[in-house]
């Protein structure tokens, strides 16, 4: 995903409406493409889905941010930042391409939705933020949550369960960069950066994980790449039309998406313990965004 400074208020109640929905879209779009990807991890490496994921990604955006921006999407006045956010962003795309070969999709999203803790967690050391006791307990309360889901000790866990960890992990950090970017580059010079880096080091990596695709691989493969970047510009839209502090909340709809595509392609439902968790983490992370919204209100 590609964070974006708060929007204005609207005085409309439209405009804000319409940035909901194309927040939903985006939501539905990402779990397409991460359970496309699924799909794809029987036959193909996790190297060449994610290097398929931003070539097509790249193909299908460059047009628009080059007829849209011109030029200046290629200039950054800090690169070093660029770097740093494309490389984590890359991490926690290969990352969850790793958890889906071994683990269902409702599964790795739900473990993977601890982001907004992490992102809490780090902002006190990173951006010198303030942390209340009450979002500290949510915190808590949500990674214990994610024991519930994964259940080290009993036998059940397996290996891939902490890769979609390492994804919130880096998402998270990935996030705060995007913050300190905000002020300083436009936001498609930061989406083109995040793009070409993951291309360029995935290239790198592909000569010893080509296999050739037949049509139908081809097809799924374009289709990862397409619907990341239309999930992408369905995003930029939302947060566009309506201050992010609305949108928040919108984003964990992704686990309805995530469960319901699993179940209908891939016969999985999550299991008790794992609807348990994941529905601690998600109320965690919108207590987290609650509490947010009343310091902004008193500042």
């Amino acid at each position: 995903m590609t964070a974006l400074p708060p929007a204005p208020a609207l005085p409309s109640l439209r405009p804000s409406m319409s940035g909901i929905g194309w927040m939903l879209a985006a939501g539905l779009g990402f779990v397409m493409m991460d359970s496309t990807a699924k799909f794809l991890t029987a036959d193909y490496s996790t190297v060449q889905i994610t290097w398929c994921r931003y070539l097509f990604h790249m193909l299908t955006a460059l047009p628009i941010l080059l007829a849209w921006r011109g030029g200046s999407v290629f200039h950054t006045r800090r690169l070093d930042l660029q770097l740093i956010r494309s490389v984590l962003l890359l991490g926690s795309t290969v990352f969850y391409f790793i958890a889906l070969r071994y683990i269902p999709l409702a599964t790795a999203a739900s473990i993977g939705f601890v982001a907004p803790l992490f992102l809490t967690a780090l902002s006190v050391p990173l951006l010198k933020e303030r942390v209340g006791m009450r979002r500290w307990v949510a915190v808590g309360i949500g990674f214990f949550a994610v024991f519930l889901i994964i259940r080290p000790g009993f036998g059940l866990m397996h290996w891939a369960m902490v890769m979609p960890l390492l994804v919130a992990a880096c998402f998270a950090l990935y996030q705060i960069v995007t913050r300190l970017l905000g002020p300083i580059d436009h936001w498609s010079v930061t989406l083109f950066y995040s793009g070409v880096v993951g291309l360029v080091v995935m290239s790198a990596m592909l000569p010893g994980s080509w296999r050739a695709p037949d049509a139908t691989g081809w097809c799924l493969l374009i289709f990862v790449g397409f619907m990341g970047a239309v999930s992408h510009l369905c995003m930029i839209r939302a947060f566009t039309l309506t201050p992010a502090s609305m949108l928040a909340p919108f984003s964990y709809l992704q686990l309805a998406w995530a469960v319901a595509i699993g179940y209908l392609v891939f016969g999985n439902l999550p299991d008790r313990w794992t609807a348990a968790g994941a529905t601690v983490i998600v109320l965690s992370g919108l207590y987290i965004w609650y509490r947010e919204r009343v310091q902004a209100t008193l500042r």
